[in-house]
């Protein structure tokens, strides 16, 4: 093949930006000071950001807020973009970026440093991807079950559901004794939050709550709207330690997400109480439980989690 039927660096650019803007996977490059240069399609998507209003940020301007799963900023700490770019390495991390309607939405980060003709780093790229597998799984869950399963606000599934789904976490316990635990999360002061707002706005805090839970609610997890303000989460496989855990990530995830409509932002914070599951617990045992748990959380001054521990 001749020369003349090469494409020229203009057509190989031209390929290259196509490529990356057909991908469903947000890719952006930022210069060895961090500033935005590039945003790309998928990005937008994932993000809720436009390139124009991210274009000549610095990735360090919290625009996205990165966390990680206990809450921790690492925009300004152990950020993995600027250690690639410091120290020339890719890296591939969890993280919990803010979307723009303010909710925690959890990705698969990697970095990629880029070097010049001389081999100096000139920059760094970062790929990410959705990586709420919880919300893939529930909407092919979605399309099985029938409509009555499910709750119309927040797209969980309901207390049906979720009463199925206890019932066999309960008899493989006992036949089994394959452990779990329960959770009820709860939204703290929600009652002010519909007097001073309206009801519109409290179904936004309703919503926001339930993506940032299923974004923070492992594979295994069952996560359901129990009723009113409050959420139930069967944990998979839960010790006192793990179950801890878990409710500590749903607080402090709930906690550093924001409710924005309408002009209006408001953050909203929760209580949680748990408990691990017994051989010989029913339902109402369970839950009887974990509800006085989550009665403490409150008296104590609510934003906090208590768990049942076993004498």
């Amino acid at each position: 093949m001749s020369d003349s039927h090469d494409p020229d660096s203009h057509s190989v650019d031209e390929f290259l930006r196509t490529a990356v803007e057909s991908l469903t996977d947000g890719v952006y490059f930022v210069a060895p000071d961090r500033e935005i240069r590039y945003w790309s399609r998928g990005a937008e998507t994932i993000t809720g950001y436009s390139s124009d209003f991210v274009v000549g940020h610095h990735c360090f301007d919290n625009i996205l807020d990165h966390v990680d799963a206990q809450g921790n900023p690492l925009c300004h700490t152990v950020c993995p973009l600027a250690a690639t770019i410091r120290d020339g390495q890719p890296r591939e991390v969890s993280i919990w970026l803010r979307h723009a309607d303010g909710h925690r939405k959890p990705v698969r980060a990697r970095t990629t440093p880029v070097r010049g003709t001389d081999g100096t780093i000139i920059g760094a790229v970062e790929t990410f991807s959705d990586d709420t597998a919880m919300l893939r799984a529930a909407e092919d869950a979605d399309r099985a079950r029938h409509d009555a399963l499910t709750d119309d606000l927040t797209g969980l599934p309901n207390r049906r559901l979720f009463d199925a789904a206890l019932a066999g976490r309960l008899e493989n316990l006992a036949r089994y004794g394959w452990q779990f635990g329960l959770l009820i999360v709860d939204i703290d002061h929600f009652k002010a939050v519909n007097d001073s707002h309206g009801h519109v706005f409290g179904d936004a805090v309703l919503a926001g709550v339930a993506r940032t839970l299923h974004g923070a609610v492992r594979a295994g997890d069952v996560l359901a709207r129990w009723g009113g303000e409050e959420f139930a989460v069967l944990v998979e496989s839960s010790d006192d330690g793990s179950l801890i855990e878990t409710a500590e990530r749903l607080r402090v995830l709930v906690a550093r997400s924001e409710v924005r409509q309408a002009g209006i932002a408001a953050k909203v914070r929760v209580s949680v109480g748990g408990t691990p599951a017994r051989p010989e617990d029913t339902a109402d045992s369970l839950f009887a439980r974990a509800d006085a748990a989550l009665y403490s959380a409150k008296h104590a001054g609510r934003n906090r989690i208590e768990i049942d521990q076993p004498a």
